[in-house]
């Protein structure tokens, strides 16, 4: 199943809304465990704030932050369908620039910092590319926010606040991003995404409050309300036990072509020096195939089977030999080239008595040499 996502931001100010469609796609095969390592900007929406104390007009008031710095640590599991889960350790800071909502020109100092544990799902999608696969996930953990060393002084008046406590709350968080596989390392990419955190509100920060000069050192509540935070992560990510791609397939070698023949064997009806047609065409390969190689002579040797007599055997093989070479002239060898020879009823290809009419000793052979 094919995940599309859209995730809908205003800048930095509002809930995202996150748009799923299905369709057909093939999951990267991420299968077994991995670590992630990342780290990028962490940009806060400011958050709300309620206070309870002296000096803090209606008591709502905004922490303005700065843009800062996140980091984060992954260990996950995929299970090869294309989906895979982890468990996520994070950190993020941001200075502290000022305090808006109080009812008198006021300077902040310190910083928020924000720690936790989120447990994710995320899904790889496969685009037909291997280069970049893109993901989309979502998680839910729990996060401390630290106000560290925050203090507020009314300019050019007596109300001071200050804080160094932290608290913590339930977190969501969407994400979409992509892998790089780098070529050659097997198991490592290259990762960049969008994150974007929630944690819920209800965090209570307790201070030193004084209202008026040289009044008394009172305690006041401050109660963040939900705290929005765009993290964009930059990072790298190592699959254990990723196979090896497989080793390219070697490239065929042509087969040698088959080495041209340089003897042939043309055979004869009993008792005739005539050629048949089968015969004609052997002497034709033989003559053709003589000019694809060199040689110094060409040898047509005539024999026949025990049938006859000797003496007459001689003759019916030399009168086959001739035959033969005068095919092989016309097939265009010269005839300077030619060696005739007859062996008569001797040197048999399959021996036999006197008197057989074996059809495989009624034969000539061309040799090329």
């Amino acid at each position: 199943m094919r995940l599309r996502a859209a995730i809908l931001t205003t800048a930095f100010t509002g809930l995202p809304v996150l748009a799923l469609s299905t369709g057909s796609a093939q999951a990267q095969p991420l299968t077994g465990p991995y670590i992630s390592l990342g780290a990028g900007l962490h940009a806060p929406v400011n958050p709300k704030a309620t206070v309870y104390g002296p000096g803090w007009g209606t008591g709502q008031v905004k922490l303005n932050e700065g843009y800062g710095f996140n980091s984060e640590l992954s260990l996950g599991y995929g299970i090869g369908n294309g989906f895979r889960f982890e468990v996520e350790g994070d950190f993020m800071r941001s200075n502290l620039r000022s305090i808006p909502g109080t009812p008198f020109p006021a300077a902040a100092t310190g910083h928020v910092r924000t720690w936790g544990v989120m447990a994710n799902a995320i899904y790889d999608l496969d685009v037909g590319s291997s280069r970049v696969f893109p993901y989309l996930g979502l998680g839910a953990g729990y996060q401390w926010t630290k106000l560290n060393n925050v203090a507020m002084t009314q300019t050019g008046g007596p109300f001071i606040f200050g804080t160094n406590g932290q608290s913590g709350s339930f977190a969501w968080q969407a994400i979409a991003g992509a892998s790089f596989p780098i070529p050659n390392v097997p198991g490592l990419s290259l990762t960049a995404d969008y994150r974007f955190m929630d944690i819920t509100g209800g965090q209570k920060y307790y201070g030193p409050t004084q209202a008026v000069a040289g009044g008394p050192i009172t305690t006041s509540e401050l109660k963040l309300h939900n705290q929005f935070n765009n993290e964009v992560v930059v990072g790298v990510r190592y699959a254990f036990y990723t196979p090896r791609p497989p080793a390219p397939a070697p490239v065929p070698v042509a087969a040698p072509a088959p080495a041209l023949a340089r003897s042939y064997l043309v055979f004869f009806d009993w008792d005739k020096a005539t050629l048949t047609d089968r015969a004609r065409q052997i002497i034709s390969e033989a003559a053709t195939n003589s000019t694809k190689v060199q040689y110094t002579k060409i040898g047509v040797n005539g024999y026949t089977d025990t049938s006859g007599t000797p003496k007459y055997n001689m003759g019916l093989s030399i009168r086959r030999a001739n035959a033969v070479a005068a095919e092989l002239v016309r097939n265009g060898v010269p005839k300077s080239a030619i060696s005739i020879t007859g062996f008569g009823d001797t040197q048999l290809l399959v021996p036999t008595g006197p008197g057989v009419r074996e059809p495989q000793n009624r034969r000539v052979e061309i040799v090329i040499q």
